[in-house]
């Protein structure tokens, strides 16, 4: 009686769904997956995401051949703006708070402490940076330290440029090149004129003169 071997296909892995791979990933395993994709560096991702630094090298080469990590990684390397959270949305979001802040009279200015801690989170992204001083005031036989922050802000005009430039507000810059007083810089021929232009470099080509 003859029998056949048949070798055995090996089946394709499992292609999981985003919420399958964010459900079985544990919380090691998904931090160790978006540290990978910063430097490709299997040892400082473990190391980052918890793991025993005497096992970093271990866990990294066993974590790189989990097929749900194999395929989370991929995922966040082709989207990476849904990963990040950063988008054009949000980046025009954040250049809108320092372009069009309600706070521009401030800027340059010295205000009290009390008055900058009232200010909404929204203001406060269009600081680019403080001073703070503190003033002894004097009243009625007695003294008083106020603080006062002064405010710096980030580029009004600057934000505003880099907007119109996302949002593709700013045409391509037409520029007319002429000759002397308005003329055009190739002038004009005649075709009588263009054959003896013609017949006259042929001339020096044959005479070697250029």
């Amino acid at each position: 009686m003859n029998t056949h071997k048949t070798n055995a296909v090996p089946s394709e892995p499992k292609q999981y769904t985003l919420a399958e791979l964010k459900k079985k990933l544990t919380k090691k395993e998904r931090i160790f997956c978006h540290q990978y994709i910063i430097d490709w560096n299997g040892s400082r991702s473990a190391r980052v995401a918890g793991y025993s630094e005497k096992t970093v090298k271990e866990i990294a080469f066993h974590n790189l051949t989990k097929v749900h990590i194999q395929q989370y990684i991929n995922f966040i390397k082709n989207n990476l703006e849904e990963e990040s959270g950063i988008s054009k949305l949000r980046n025009l979001q954040e250049l809108a708070k320092i372009a069009y802040t309600s706070i521009a009279h401030l800027h340059n200015t010295w205000i009290e402490r009390r008055d900058f801690e009232s200010l909404t989170d929204d203001q406060k992204a269009a600081i680019e940076s403080i001073d703070t001083k503190t003033v002894t005031i004097n009243f009625d036989d007695q003294s008083k330290e106020v603080e006062y922050v002064k405010i710096k802000l980030h580029d009004k005009r600057g934000s505003i440029s880099e907007i119109n430039k996302m949002m593709g507000y700013y045409e391509p810059e037409k520029k007319e090149i002429t000759g002397k007083d308005g003329a055009p810089l190739i002038p004009e021929m005649s075709p009588e004129e263009r054959k003896l232009r013609i017949e006259a470099l042929k001339a020096k080509l044959n005479a070697g003169t250029i």
